[in-house]
């Protein structure tokens, strides 16, 4: 699953406008016009390689999304959804969340929505219950864990898409 794939399923699962997916991508720091996001929300040709009897234009204009773009997309949404962080007293103001690139877009992808929609441990279970996955709360637990450290798992594009299926499911209806 591609990174572009990623942001469109997120786009559709929560129903996010395009003039919002522009001010997201401002929130990570990233700039992008409402033609240049809807040209990240389109598919490649190389993307429907694994659909049989799909034909597709070439697009010249596709932007592909690497990892550095979809993490700031997913800072940005969590200030989106939660509003900016305010410095505590006597603590520097820190800046925006570092943009790294270096994570894997899955693992990521759980962590940043989970943030983004504080949710539980128990109802991010349920929203891959509905996505078709059963996993118990130490293997979700070790997708959530910090690359490195030893109870880490790397989570699969096929869990992934099953996370987006499930939101999809639990938002849209």
């Amino acid at each position: 699953m591609t990174n572009n794939d990623i942001l469109i399923r997120l786009r559709y699962a929560l129903d996010i406008k395009n003039n919002d997916m522009v001010e997201i991508f401002k929130l990570g720091s990233m700039k992008f016009t409402k033609e240049e996001v809807l040209k990240i929300l389109t598919k490649s040709k190389d993307e429907y390689e694994d659909e049989v009897d799909v034909e597709v234009e070439e697009n010249e204009d596709h932007i592909k999304c690497n990892n550095k773009m979809l993490e700031s997309f997913l800072n940005g949404f969590i200030i989106f959804k939660r509003g900016p962080q305010k410095p505590r007293p006597g603590q520097p103001e820190s800046p925006v969340m570092p943009v790294t690139g270096k994570e894997s877009p899955n693992n990521m992808l759980l962590k940043k929505v989970k943030i983004a929609l504080a949710l539980t441990t128990e109802e991010m279970l349920e929203i891959l219950y509905e996505g078709g996955v059963v996993v118990t709360k130490g293997e979700l637990g070790a997708l959530l864990r910090k690359e490195g450290h030893r109870n880490y798992k790397e989570c699969g594009d096929r869990f992934a898409r099953n996370f987006l299926k499930g939101l999809a499911l639990k938002y849209r209806g």
